[in-house]
Formats: C-alpha cells, structure tokens, sequence
C-alpha cells in the first residue's frame, strides 16, 4: 500500500517561499512510469494541478506557475519536494501531493496540508 504524507510550514508569509515535502513509503518514486504530483485547492475552489516529478526525475510545471515553481526529488529519502516562490495571499490553499499512474491516474493522495499565506 503506497503512503504519501506532506510536510511543511502551515504559514507563510507574503513574497517568501513556500516549501512542501512529501514523504512516500510502500513504494519507490523511482518507479516506472509514475510522476509524482503536487495539486492544491484554494479555498472555494477546484483543484489545480501544480506540477509533477517523473520517475526519472523530470519535472512539469503548469504554465500559469512555471515560473515561481521548483519540484526536485530526494531519492535517498523516497521524499519529492514544491518549492513555490513569491508567495501571495492567492497561494492559499490545501496542498497535496498525489501520485499519477499515468494520464492524470490520480490513485493515492496524501491527507493534504493546510498553508496559509498572510503577514
């Protein structure tokens, strides 16, 4: 049974970076072919999909957040990690990181964790 368990600061503050860790257990995430997923949900609102870190290490990010967005993986530790810079108040939101088997095969989700953004 796969595991994944965010792990991160609940606050932030505005322009800062935010950072997310997810640890993943019953499986690698150097498996082939899943990509490792960070997908959130402001408050109100659907869900967006962020990005993702493939089993090989390559990362996709969504074009609206290409460019305040990092997604790297630690394989030592089984953990993949967001970093979202220049953080505003729209940035809050329920944060999860998700595994895909393959064409938006969303099949195990953390819990997700909470983050807000305010001064």
């Amino acid at each position: 049974q796969v595991q994944l368990q965010e792990s991160g600061p609940g606050l932030v503050k505005p322009s800062q970076t935010l950072s997310l860790t997810c640890t993943v257990s019953g499986g690698s995430i150097t498996t082939n072919y899943y990509y490792w997923t960070w997908i959130r949900q402001p408050p109100g609102k659907g869900l967006e999909w962020m990005g993702a870190i493939s089993y090989s290490g390559i990362p996709y990010y969504t074009p609206s957040l290409q460019s305040r967005t990092s997604i790297s993986r630690d394989t030592s530790k089984n953990q993949f990690t967001l970093q979202l810079r220049s953080v505003t108040p729209e940035d809050t939101a329920v944060y999860y990181c998700v595994r895909d088997s393959g064409n938006y095969d969303f099949d195990y989700w953390g819990q997700g964790t909470q983050v807000t953004v305010s001064s």
